[in-house]
């Protein structure tokens, strides 16, 4: 997944960022209401982890720009604030998950795994597509129950196309997509990707599900 984390903490932030990095997702972070107000609105998440006690603008203003924007990205509030009326209230407002702080790191990522599946229609963990298993919870893409291998990013780009089967992505939106919004990356990146995962997936006997549609991008069937 791609998630912006908006959290005033400099230690939480780093906590989180670095434990859903090694995780394998991509995360923006932002310190204050402002900045995660312009990243959310500017860029596209899967999943928003939001603070409610933010300098500049506050949680709950930031949820409800959000909403009145239009913007319909899974929501998932962390805060300190347990109050029944605060949950409530954020809930009201258009949050889709309210966690308590301090939480479970693995609990906090089986939710944002809920929300993900949620977005996608997708209830089972995990997803077929042709011969191959792609099992959202392990990472991992197996072939006749045989992993084959993939690298965290291999596996992420094919994810990222198994949940929007049909769909035809251009290069820069998966690239948008799979990395830090300030990290530069090779132009031809993603189809670096994609011939590794050819590579590996031939040597199980299997051909990749990736297909390519010159001059407008990538889609699996």
């Amino acid at each position: 997944m791609k998630i912006l984390l908006v959290e005033d903490s400099e230690r939480l932030r780093r906590s989180i960022g670095l434990g859903l990095k090694e995780d394998g997702h991509t995360i923006d972070t932002a310190g204050d209401g402002e900045e995660g107000l312009s990243f959310a609105e500017t860029y596209h998440y899967d999943v928003i982890i939001l603070d409610l006690m933010l300098p500049k603008m506050d949680g709950l203003s930031v949820l409800q720009a959000l909403r009145r924007g239009g913007r319909q990205t899974h929501i998932l509030i962390l805060s300190a604030r347990e109050e029944t009326e605060t949950r409530v209230r954020g809930l009201d407002l258009g949050a889709d998950d309210y966690m308590v702080k301090p939480f479970s790191f693995d609990e906090l990522k089986a939710r944002m795994r809920a929300l993900h599946r949620r977005g996608s229609g997708q209830k089972d963990p995990c997803i077929s597509a042709g011969a191959l298993t792609v099992d959202t919870n392990a990472r991992a893409v197996r072939a006749d129950g045989a992993d084959t291998g993939l690298s965290a990013r291999e596996y992420e780009l094919l994810e990222y196309l198994v949940r929007r089967k049909n769909r035809v992505f251009p290069q820069q939106t998966l690239i948008e997509n799979l990395y830090e919004s300030d990290n530069e990356v090779a132009s031809n990146v993603i189809e670096a990707l994609v011939y590794s995962i050819r590579r590996k997936l031939s040597k199980h006997g299997v051909s990749s599900p990736i297909r390519n549609r010159r001059g407008q991008g990538y889609f699996v069937e």
